[in-house]
């Protein structure tokens, strides 16, 4: 029995419906009554740290390299997006946020290719290290400059532009981009360098030039994940962008599944909502965070989606295949 595909028109079609359709319910939910503010807030949380999560497993998933500063490039978008908004308050809100989410991402890229030039010539351990360095190196700046940055007593009064449907366009945005760019040629080149460096170059793939790319494109989403989250919280302290931050962001990738964007959102869904919703249990809420960890490291350590990712398209294609598989399986099941 023939194997139907589902035509690209339509899968497109199928995706933006189904996009469209959350993006309604969400807004609804938020404009309604069901939700409190401390539940809005820890949605949107969420958003934000799954933005992070797939900006980074572009770095550790797919190119293989181990970054520990990456929440450096979060607190350049954040500062870059705040301080924009702070300079401009007469724009309007439209055009205000997309100017600033974009001034945010290209500034972090920015730092990114910085960074990445000297930093990606190592790899392992080192690459770590001197990742770890430059993202302290940023907090510090942004402590000794007080007269932009406002210092440790913080960025204060930044506009709250972020709302559900800013947050969920920049995550669907996101993962189009890293979706997109992981089936082209460049995602290939990318995904061969993170199995085999030697015989890439043997290919003869510019590893120093996609290492950059992929670095400065992961520092670009995360710029983006800064700047939502600078108009979410309306302040900016240097504190939450230290080392911790960017461990956190690693453990939400590695729990996930390096590789998997489906698994990195849904890691960085649970880490980000289990805290904030066991605030009253205060005595056990962190233990309980630890033996979740530990649980799925020891029962699944390739993370919990491993390299899947959920496809609408692949799922509808299943249905409509469903029998045909069915009968394939009892033509190879032996008989009894």
């Amino acid at each position: 029995m023939e194997m139907k595909k589902l035509k690209t028109p339509y899968a497109y079609i199928i995706n933006t419906v189904v996009l469209a359709a959350i993006l309604v319910l969400g807004n609804m939910l938020f404009a309604g009554g069901a939700l409190n503010r401390a539940t809005k807030s820890v949605i949107l949380q969420c958003g934000v740290y799954s933005i992070m999560a797939v900006s980074l497993n572009i770095c550790t998933g797919y190119l293989g390299q181990l970054p520990l500063g990456h929440a450096g490039f979060m607190a350049v978008g954040a500062y870059a997006g705040a301080l924009f908004w702070k300079a401009v308050p007469g724009l309007p809100t439209p055009v205000a946020i997309v100017c600033g989410i974009l001034i945010a991402g290209l500034a972090a890229s920015l730092f990114g290719v910085i960074i990445g030039v000297p930093a990606l010539r190592l790899k392992g351990d080192y690459l770590a290290i001197i990742t770890l360095g430059f993202g302290e190196i940023i907090r510090i700046a942004i402590i000794n400059l007080p007269d932009i940055t406002g210092g440790t007593p913080g960025l204060l009064n930044v506009p709250k532009y972020t709302n559900f449907t800013v947050t969920f366009l920049c995550l669907v945005v996101c993962c189009f981009v890293v979706h997109n760019l992981m089936h082209s040629r460049h995602g290939r080149a990318i995904l061969a360098i993170r199995d085999n460096e030697i015989a890439a170059d043997c290919c003869g793939i510019n590893l120093t030039a996609y290492k950059v790319f992929a670095f400065a494109l992961s520092a670009f989403f995360a710029g983006v994940a800064g700047a939502v989250y600078a108009g979410l919280q309306g302040s900016l302290f240097p504190k939450s962008f230290d080392f911790m931050a960017s461990i956190n962001v690693l453990v939400m990738v590695v729990l996930g599944g390096m590789g998997s964007m489906t698994g990195s959102i849904i890691a960085a869904t649970v880490l980000t909502a289990l805290p904030l919703i066991m605030q009253s249990f205060n005595s056990f809420r962190m233990v309980v965070y630890s033996l979740l960890l530990i649980m799925v490291m020891i029962f699944k350590p390739s993370g919990l989606l491993g390299h899947k990712d959920f496809s609408m398209t692949k799922t509808i294609e299943y249905f409509m295949n469903f029998k045909a598989i069915r009968a394939r399986k009892k033509e190879v099941a032996p008989d009894a």
